[in-house]
């Protein structure tokens, strides 16, 4: 699996086409989501970055990331 820089990560932000987030070290791909449509959910929360510490006021848990692909790991 591919390590990722927040830099690198800020790349995957919905304007190149993929889309990636972070929670909890892992590197999740949800491109496919219609929830994530244009990088941004529900005009609340960025892609392309860690949001570990936004899920606490998230209205759903973690395992919402599930049914999303881990393609890598957030370089420490």
């Amino acid at each position: 699996m591919k390590e990722f820089t927040l830099e690198e990560l800020s790349e995957y932000n919905g304007k190149n086409g993929k889309i990636y987030i972070v929670y909890d070290g892992q590197v999740y791909d949800v491109s496919e989501s219609y929830m994530w449509e244009d990088g941004t959910h529900q005009g609340l929360h960025d892609s392309g970055r860690d949001l570990t510490q936004e899920m606490d006021e998230a209205p759903h848990g973690p395992e919402i990331f599930k049914d999303f692909p881990v393609i890598g790991t957030l370089k420490k």
